[in-house]
């Protein structure tokens, strides 16, 4: 069973930078693709960033990829987002999210991945950006 365990968030002023963790425990079956959500009390959530383990291919929307940077460390089955110049508009629960599905190994890329749905979901963790 996969489990994510999320570190990092906290209170920022605006500009600042910040860096999620997102662990992976347990044991289960290999995880393909994973992606870093946000969501907004009330709003939709929104992707941010995502990857493929196969070769770490990673994608962004315009919107994001310029501040926020998905990265993974296989050997520690971790999962990063740094994010940089940082806005109060980026204020937000930031939830890590993989999924094990043989479409998930399909998809083959980041962009890939960043359209899936996704079963695994870490406990989300609070920014605010002052």
């Amino acid at each position: 069973h996969v489990q994510l365990v999320e570190s990092g968030g906290g209170s920022v002023q605006a500009g600042g930078s910040l860096r999620f963790s997102c662990t992976v425990t347990g044991t289960g079956a290999t995880i393909h693709c994973m992606k870093w959500f946000r969501q907004v009390p009330g709003k939709q959530r929104e992707g941010v960033a995502a990857i493929h383990t196969g070769q770490d291919n990673i994608y962004s929307p315009n919107s994001m990829k310029a501040r926020f940077t998905i990265s993974r460390d296989a050997a520690k089955k971790t999962l990063y987002l740094q994010m940089n110049n940082l806005k109060p508009e980026d204020t937000a629960i930031y939830y890590c999210a993989a999924e094990t599905t043989l479409g998930a190994l399909i998809v083959g890329s980041g962009m890939g991945c960043f359209g899936l749905q996704y079963t695994y979901w870490g406990q989300g963790t609070q920014v605010t950006v002052s």
